[in-house]
């Protein structure tokens, strides 16, 4: 029976419950990481707690937790559950308020940890790889809510991600205000072209996911230029090679783009590389 954490205690899964009046339930008013965990062992924890509590210090919130303090309950939670290879969801949110916005009302802010498996897509998908379409929902402006919070709520990625369903695409390609490729609806983006690679920067309004800058650090370290540069959809369709990164989803490759065959319709050799690398690491 999987047991989930809420506030300093463990519950089956049928009775881990919030409040109706939690404001990250009323609002999306909250914020959460996503982490790996492979062979028994955290992947990237500080990072990963260090993001949170920056999320969470940026929308005002005090995790009435230390650092540690969340690293042993997710360790226990993972642990209790007996999974050494898997994926844990941590959220903040502020707390029971009323049925108004203030955030003063909301006392004291929740912490949940649900620790589970997850697999985005089927095996299939990662060995011969991915078709997108560019959503026609923006991102978010980042001065409007910063992409940088990685908060609870989700709902311009989940609009984009519905016109994929509409197209029968799994994930699609979001595009800033100035037209520039921000990143897909749960994952960073990154091309290949003439050897160098590239992805957007944190200024086009991205997430800095983790596992991006675990991909460009390995990369590095191999002897391959990276840039972070604006990137339009005339790159991506003319790249050697796209793919994409995240926590859940890891590494997987983009094929097609708006009906583009990007080059040969194959993951490309760079892709296999880091792939094979960064697999090597976790």
């Amino acid at each position: 029976m999987l047991k989930i954490y809420i506030d300093g205690k463990l519950y089956d899964k049928e009775d881990a419950k919030i409040s109706v009046f939690d404001h990250g339930l009323l609002y999306g008013d909250g914020v959460f990481e996503g982490i790996r965990m492979y062979n028994g062992k955290i992947f990237k924890c500080v990072e990963h707690i260090d993001r949170l509590f920056e999320s969470a210090r940026a929308i005002g919130i005090r995790i009435p937790m230390s650092k540690k303090e969340v690293i042993k309950a997710m360790e226990d939670t993972l642990k209790v559950n007996d999974i050494k290879d898997g994926y844990v969801r941590l959220l903040v949110t502020r707390g029971i308020g009323d049925l108004g916005l203030d955030p003063k009302l909301c006392v004291r802010p929740s912490v949940v940890i649900i620790a589970d498996k997850i697999q985005l897509y089927p095996p299939e998908i990662y060995e011969k790889g991915l078709e997108l379409i560019t959503a026609a929902t923006p991102r978010n402006h980042q001065e409007a809510l910063s992409p940088r919070i990685k908060s609870l709520n989700y709902l311009n990625n989940i609009m984009a991600k519905m016109e994929g369903h509409q197209a029968n695409v799994r994930e699609v390609v979001m595009l800033n205000l100035d037209g520039y490729v921000c990143e897909c609806s749960a994952d960073n983006i990154l091309l290949v072209k003439n050897g160098v690679l590239k992805t957007p920067p944190a200024s086009a309004g991205i997430l800095k996911g983790i596992t991006r800058d675990t991909i460009m650090e390995i990369a590095h370290e191999s002897g391959t230029e990276v840039r972070e540069e604006n990137i339009t959809r005339f790159d991506l369709y003319v790249a050697d090679e796209v793919f994409l990164c995240g926590t859940a989803a890891e590494l997987i490759a983009a094929v097609k783009i708006d009906g583009r065959v990007i080059n040969d319709g194959k993951p490309g050799p760079v892709f296999k590389e880091l792939l094979g690398k960064f697999r090597e690491l976790v």
